[in-house]
């Protein structure tokens, strides 16, 4: 293989990423795909909407996720009678000083895990919908910008439908990610039960070595930015994005939006594999993720039973890869 010269110094990134992706996998058995996922939407500054039946380890990953960054971690059960307060805060009267304080939500974190975001009404929705694009609260007139990092990872049972409520388009686009996560072959089962045997116990989160600072992974985004992207990728996935809208099995297609998370994310995977450079690879190993949960099937197919996995792998086979 040709070895390239490297634009970018990635020796400290690297090291920095695997030390992370090892920590969580020491408690988390089975799940590597999911566990790349969550790290490149960390580096790609993006949302993740998981979703997956009760029991694979999705709270347990992000709270992992969440110690091995040393980052601020809230956990919000969504409920059809969550109110907007509940989850960005309240105004509380100050005895002492005769005036209201503002009493900071759960949403004033770093890593925000929303268990079942399909079951919360729709002004509840509203309140973590701004946070999400715009990355601030508004509460009482006034506006509260969220630190960063600021990332919502949203978990949605796809089996149990009653009490739930269908989340909008436009919220859904704020996903970087949508992860299925299924669950674990025979192997992986024994290794779950075996790592449990050894424990004795629940998993202690607070044993969880913290990798890297704050300030640290704000610094390595700004790395992963600098990843070059030649234009031919570019137009790769331009034309991937123009395939949905033009594809008769699709009522709707990406959005611009998406187009960009493909960017963002093709650059963190890039960086992830030790290169400051994207390859069509990386653009086809996030594709699928970044569009599953943004394409809506025409009648006629969803009533076939077609999935808008079928059609991402059609079109990503009938694209012309760049060379």
């Amino acid at each position: 293989m040709e070895e390239f010269e490297s634009r970018i110094d990635l020796t400290k990134f690297s090291t920095k990423v695997e030390e992370l992706k090892s920590e969580i996998k020491k408690y988390i058995v089975g799940q590597e795909r999911m566990i790349d996922l969550l790290v490149i939407a960390l580096l790609a500054d993006g949302h993740v909407l998981i979703e997956g039946v009760p029991g694979v380890a999705k709270t347990l990953t992000a709270r992992i996720l969440a110690r091995t960054i040393n980052a601020d971690f809230k956990r919000i059960q969504f409920t059809p009678d969550l109110l907007p307060s509940d989850i960005i805060g309240t105004l509380i009267f100050n005895m002492q000083e005769s005036k209201f304080t503002f009493n900071k939500g759960p949403l004033f974190s770093n890593i925000v895990l929303v268990d079942e975001i399909n079951r919360a009404p729709a002004k509840t929705q509203a309140a973590l919908f701004e946070a999400m694009q715009e990355r601030q609260i508004s509460a009482d007139g006034i506006t509260y910008p969220l630190q960063p990092p600021f990332i919502v990872l949203a978990t949605q049972n796809p089996i149990d439908l009653e009490g739930t409520y269908r989340l909008p388009e436009a919220q859904i686009d704020r996903f970087l990610f949508k992860i299925i996560v299924d669950y674990p072959n025979l192997e992986q089962e024994e290794a779950i039960l075996e790592a449990f045997q050894e424990r004795k116990a629940d998993i202690d989160v607070s044993k969880v070595k913290k990798v890297m600072t704050v300030k640290e992974l704000l610094s390595i985004r700004k790395t992963v930015a600098e990843v070059h992207v030649e234009k031919p990728i570019i137009q790769y996935i331009a034309r991937i994005i123009d395939s949905t809208r033009n594809n008769p099995d699709l009522f709707l297609g990406g959005s611009p939006r998406s187009s960009l998370a493909i960017l963002g994310a093709s650059k963190a995977m890039a960086a992830m594999s030790g290169r400051d450079f994207v390859t069509p690879d990386d653009v086809k190993f996030v594709t699928p993720h970044v569009l599953v949960h943004r394409l809506i099937l025409s009648p006629e197919k969803d009533i076939e039973g077609m999935s808008s996995h079928d059609i991402i792998e059609d079109i990503l086979s009938d694209i012309e890869i760049p060379r």
